[in-house]
C-alpha cells in the first residue's frame, strides 16, 4: 500500500513539474522516484472491474484501460477533466486522480487558497482520492513564481516554491 501511495503522489508531482517551465532554486532537495511502467493496453476487462468502475464513474467518457502489474488503470474524461483510476483485479478502487482547474475546487476551498495567496492565480487543481482520504495538490502562479500547495482535511501546506526562468 505504501508503494501505491508513493506512486500516486509521485505521479501528481511529476505532472505538475512537467506542465510548468520553471527551475528550482535548490535542486538537492528533490528526490527521484522509480519510474512507473505501464505493461500493456488491454481491451478485455473482467466483469468485476467493469462493475467497480461503473459504480464509481457512471458518467465517464471514453475509458481506456491499461494493465499495470496485476492492477487495471482506467484513463477517462468526466466533465472536461482528465481522470485516472486504478483498480485491483477484484474490482476494488485503489486510487482516483482528477486533473482539474480552479473551477474544480469547492467554493470554500477556493476561498481558503485565495485568502492565503491573494496575489496568485490558481492554474491547476489535482484531486487524489485514496483509502478514504481526499488530497488536493494546487498549483499557484504569479509572473515570477510557482507555488505548489497540498491540502488535506483542514491543513494547507506549501510543498514547494519555485522561481520561473525568463
Amino acid at each position: 500500500m505504501k508503494a501505491r501511495n508513493i506512486c500516486c503522489a509521485g505521479t501528481v508531482f511529476l505532472f505538475v513539474l512537467a506542465t510548468s517551465t520553471v527551475s528550482a532554486q535548490d535542486t538537492s532537495a528533490i528526490k527521484s522516484l522509480p519510474p512507473v511502467t505501464v505493461k500493456s493496453t488491454t481491451k478485455k476487462i473482467p466483469d468485476r472491474i467493469w462493475k467497480g468502475f461503473s459504480s464509481y464513474f457512471y458518467d465517464a467518457e471514453n475509458p481506456r484501460w491499461y494493465r499495470v502489474n496485476k492492477d487495471y488503470l482506467a484513463k477517462f474524461m468526466i466533465y472536461d477533466e482528465e481522470n485516472r483510476a486504478l483498480f485491483t483485479k477484484k474490482g476494488n478502487l485503489i486510487y482516483h486522480i482528477s486533473y482539474g482547474y480552479e473551477k474544480s475546487l469547492s467554493e470554500d476551498l477556493r476561498k481558503r487558497v485565495k485568502d492565503s495567496y491573494p496575489d496568485y492565480e490558481i492554474t491547476r487543481a489535482v484531486k487524489i482520492t485514496q483509502a478514504g482520504r481526499e488530497i488536493w495538490v494546487v498549483t499557484l502562479e504569479d509572473p515570477h513564481t510557482l507555488i505548489l500547495i497540498r491540502i488535506e482535511d483542514e491543513e494547507m501546506e506549501e510543498v514547494q516554491k519555485l522561481q520561473k526562468t525568463s
